[in-house]
């Protein structure tokens, strides 16, 4: 197999992790959410989404970051001399606190099935926008091979979030009010 090769499936592996990364902790938000029904609903919902989560987790999120980490490798063996540029090197260092992120997630995934409910759904939907800043961060180092330019990037994608999430707490307790 080629370089090329390797790069094309090194994308449709990240795209199928990322998909995982994105509806996994959208699925703890359901799920602890569902917490607080009451039964026979609560049950029922709890034993879906554990169900949807054992699934998506073994089925696509565990076997696509391998599948990642194996065509990223390849490639960096392959030309193994961007391994002297420091947009790599950073970009493997966004690379490791994304698994770390889904290493976190596997945790949180393994609470909600012993019915451990640690976090609020809002804390969970604040969890959730962590993996689209690793994303942004990592395709502006790639796409733009530059340690600096990435960083207002993601700063404006970080003032963004935070301008939401302001917003939509604020939407909330207008309803709560109401």
């Amino acid at each position: 197999m080629t370089y090329l090769h390797f790069k094309a499936l090194h994308i449709i592996f990240v795209v199928s992790w990322f998909a995982g990364l994105f509806y996994m902790p959208r699925l703890f938000v359901y799920h602890t959410e569902a917490n607080s029904k009451p039964s026979p609903e609560r049950e029922i919902l709890l034993a879906q989404f554990t169900k949807m989560e054992k699934l998506l987790w073994t089925a696509i999120m565990t076997p696509a970051s391998w599948l990642t980490l194996i065509c990223g490798g390849a490639m960096l063996y392959i030309t193994p001399a961007w391994l002297d540029q420091d947009w790599m090197r950073l970009k493997l260092v966004f690379v490791f606190g994304l698994y770390a992120y889904h290493s976190f997630t596997g945790k949180i995934l393994l609470e909600l099935r012993e019915g451990k409910f640690r976090f609020t759904s809002f804390q969970l939907r604040l969890f959730n926008e962590v993996a689209t800043v690793f994303l942004f961060s990592i395709v502006f180092l790639v796409v733009l091979k530059n340690t600096v330019d990435w960083l207002w990037g993601v700063l404006g994608l970080i003032a963004f979030a935070v301008v939401i999430m302001t917003a939509v707490r604020i939407v909330k307790r207008v309803r709560e009010k109401k």
